[in-house]
């Protein structure tokens, strides 16, 4: 139920150093993990680029990443290679205080790598995966190393899709899910499936619907774009594709639009939240960035109308930024972004109610 907090690194090896203090994560997510290598040199092709810098990478860890900048106890659950960008993807999550105690090395594989190339004048920031093919570390989790009291414990659990592209991952991402059933969640819990679908790590768009199918009767919210929720659900409108993740027993469907915003649907509300321009600068990370902010709005009971719009304003801010874990803003920052253009800001309203409230029985 509750994890020690502190795991520390000492020397060549990967160790755990527990404190008294015990936690229970709002927060925990399971997959991807890697060092992003993003050139400094905007506009050009990567044969083009003399200097990179490196950064915390993949999105399940970005989205951990995210939360935790918003106040939030969160967590991964991951492996990374036994080297020293294993090493620095600890560090990194020491630094953005996530708790890395499902942190791992597995020895025979190396830490994943991505090079991106940054050309916000023509929308183009292809990704190009090292150390993934045939497998990644963070491809290895099994499902008998998972804390499961954990996992059903946990506010939010949050996975992906990527994580059921090959074994071990898959089984395990499936024993996660099995451990939190949807009839088991209290209200104020969520299992939240980012549909992130990614064709170079499958054989078909097939095959990776019918794992998504398996995962489905126990997500609670599932979030993606328009060609995500094809590959899960199948072709149709945003609200047909919403509608399909609402039969299949999922409570918040959320379908982004691109340039028209985002769309959450329920049973008995549907709400669209308007893009939040900004100069773009690299576009990616601002999903993981909505997907922290997201979690943070459900966590704090806003209304899904603020909920979507605190999300949106967070992704574009990280939108107008250069890296995606070091880019993932603050509170303050989305609430002045949001000021700043006209919007509500979440949980406003509330607090003068109760202010108001206060005072009247004074």
């Amino acid at each position: 139920m509750a994890r020690h907090w502190g795991p520390a690194l000492k020397g060549s090896e990967f160790t755990r150093e527990r404190s008294t203090i015990t936690v229970t994560h709002e927060l925990l997510t399971i997959g991807r993990i890697s060092v992003d290598i993003y050139p400094n040199d905007i506009g050009v092709d990567l044969e083009d680029v003399t200097s990179f810098g490196k950064y915390l990478g993949g999105s399940p860890s970005n989205v951990a990443v995210a939360a935790a900048r918003h106040g939030r106890r969160t967590g991964v659950i991951t492996r990374t290679g036994d080297d020293a960008f294993g090493k620095y993807l600890h560090r990194e999550l020491h630094k953005f205080n996530v708790d890395d105690s499902f942190v791992s090395p597995v020895a025979q594989y190396p830490t994943a790598v991505t090079f991106c190339a940054i050309k916000p004048a023509t929308d183009e920031f292809p990704l190009y995966f090292y150390g993934r093919f045939p497998t990644a570390p963070d491809l290895q989790i099994k499902a008998e190393e998972l804390d499961l009291e954990a996992i059903g414990n946990a506010g939010i659990f949050w996975s992906t899709v990527t994580g059921l592209c090959q074994e071990p991952s898959r089984s395990a991402h499936i024993a996660a899910h099995e451990a939190r059933p949807r009839t088991g969640l209290n209200p104020s819990q969520f299992t939240i499936l980012d549909l992130d679908y990614r064709p170079m790590f499958w054989s078909s768009e097939e095959e990776a619907r019918t794992e998504v199918a398996k995962i489905l009767p126990h997500v609670t919210v599932a979030i993606g774009n328009d060609k995500e929720c094809a590959v899960a659900v199948g072709e149709g409108t945003p609200d047909e594709q919403a509608d399909r993740l609402l039969a299949a027993g999922v409570e918040i469907a959320v379908v982004k639009l691109g340039a028209e915003g985002v769309m959450a649907k329920t049973r008995t509300e549907r709400v669209v939240s308007a893009p939040v321009p900004v100069e773009t600068v690299n576009g990616l990370g601002a999903g993981d960035s909505f997907g922290g902010a997201f979690c943070h709005g459900l966590l704090s009971g806003w209304p899904l109308s603020e909920v979507l719009d605190y999300a949106n304003a967070s992704g574009a801010i990280v939108a107008s930024r250069l890296s995606c874990a070091d880019a993932m803003p603050t509170p303050d920052e989305v609430t002045s972004l949001l000021a700043e253009r006209g919007r509500p800001i979440p949980g406003a309203t509330l607090a003068a109610s109760s202010t108001l409230a206060e005072g009247a029985v004074r």
